[in-house]
């Protein structure tokens, strides 16, 4: 057997350095220690409120007031103040505990908008119930209460939340805490839940319509299914939409109706939008993040006025489709996005004069059929919160 300096030598030695049954015994040690403190952790942790720490400094002064007087009436009062904090401590553990947690969250929400996570507690005791229960997500600041949850019975509660930048919001550890009865400390223990908040950039930017032909245009001498000049079928009516062809324009009809319609033919409603968003930017700055509001805000358009449409964002792509489902998808898209000052260039799936350009600094945007080139700055929403 080892003898104890040979063990503290080896304990004392880098870990890629220790070899044979004496190196795995120590790696095996510590991570067995490790592995208890993680168990203790999870199992409990005392926070003193205000008012705890102050009881509890009040206890000490009463214990060395009764020995030092012998005084029977200080006795009592300290066994009576012990006897609370016993108390305490035992009704707060059985308050957090024999409990089972869930969560749900939306898929996505909206930059700017409330978002709510929505807890249910199923408290498993047979008898004792659990009472002002504070469940609270790690980097998050509001908490979801429980005023009560009676033994064998489940409730649910909700904790609202806004953000001010778009992302992915990654959730874990879930801080379970009470400081039920008396309120002289918190007792809490943390629970692992995976899980994660997408926060969709906006999409309700006022932007023009791609100009008439953008990604439209003659490819390698052949004009591409709805080019200028090719017309399909004759489909109906529509109102006029800022971007439309004048020639488009029924003037009887608007005449008529008071208001300007359009013709709509069959290659409008078939023809296939593809937004590129070109991810060179600063990660985090306004200018950059505007041009991903603009991309987000290009697509709920074309959701708008029933277009297929594409995305294209980094190594991300969106396969084109139409429906809540294909906004749902190219929001997600945009949420996850990396901008990187040196992020490569787009590289679209189909040629770049049927795409429309969201570019900072619109690097190569003569080779697209649109192109939105600038400097947007995203607004941040008031009142929001962040993620510590």
């Amino acid at each position: 057997m080892p003898s104890p300096a040979r063990l503290l030598a080896a304990a004392l030695r880098p870990a890629e350095e220790r070899t044979g049954a004496l190196g795995r015994r120590v790696r095996a040690t510590r991570l067995g220690v490790a592995g208890a403190w993680a168990r203790l952790r999870a199992w409990r942790r005392i926070r003193f409120t205000p008012g705890g720490l102050v009881f509890s400094v009040g206890s000490l002064a009463v214990g060395f007031a009764a020995m030092n007087t012998g005084n029977n009436l200080l006795y009592l009062l300290l066994g009576a103040m012990l006897g609370l904090i016993a108390v305490s401590s035992w009704m707060s553990e059985q308050a957090i505990s024999g409990l089972t947690l869930s969560r749900q969250v939306a898929r996505g929400v909206t930059v700017g908008h409330d978002v709510r996570i929505v807890y249910e507690v199923n408290n498993q005791k047979k008898r004792l119930p659990t009472i002002a229960l504070e469940l609270r997500e790690a980097g998050l600041h509001e908490a979801a209460f429980f005023a009560r949850v009676a033994a064998r019975a489940s409730e649910s509660a909700a904790s609202v939340h806004r953000f001010v930048r778009r992302g992915i919001y990654p959730l874990g550890t879930l801080t379970v805490s009470t400081s039920f009865p008396f309120g002289l400390f918190y007792k809490e223990r943390d629970v692992e839940l995976e899980g994660e908040l997408v926060i969709w950039p906006r999409h309700d930017r006022v932007v023009r319509a791609p100009f008439p032909g953008a990604g439209r245009a003659r490819v390698r001498g052949h004009a591409s299914a709805g080019a200028p000049g090719s017309r399909g079928d004759y489909r109906g009516l529509r109102p006029y939409r800022p971007g439309d062809d004048p020639k488009d324009i029924h003037w009887k009809s608007s005449a008529r109706l008071e208001t300007p319609v359009v013709r709509e033919y069959e290659r409008d409603a078939s023809e296939t939008l593809w937004i590129v968003l070109d991810l060179v930017g600063e990660p985090g700055s306004d200018e950059a993040e505007g041009l991903v509001e603009v991309a987000a805000s290009l697509a709920a358009r074309a959701e708008m006025e029933g277009k297929r449409y594409g995305l294209v964002a980094g190594s991300r792509v969106v396969t084109p489709g139409s429906g809540p489902g294909q906004l749902e998808a190219a929001l997600d898209a945009l949420a996850r996005a990396d901008l990187s000052l040196d992020a490569e260039p787009p590289n679209p799936p189909v040629h770049p004069a049927r795409c429309v350009l969201v570019s900072l600094l619109g690097g190569g945007a003569w080779a697209y059929g649109d192109a939105y080139v600038g400097t947007p700055v995203a607004r941040a929403p008031e009142g929001s919160e962040e993620a510590a």
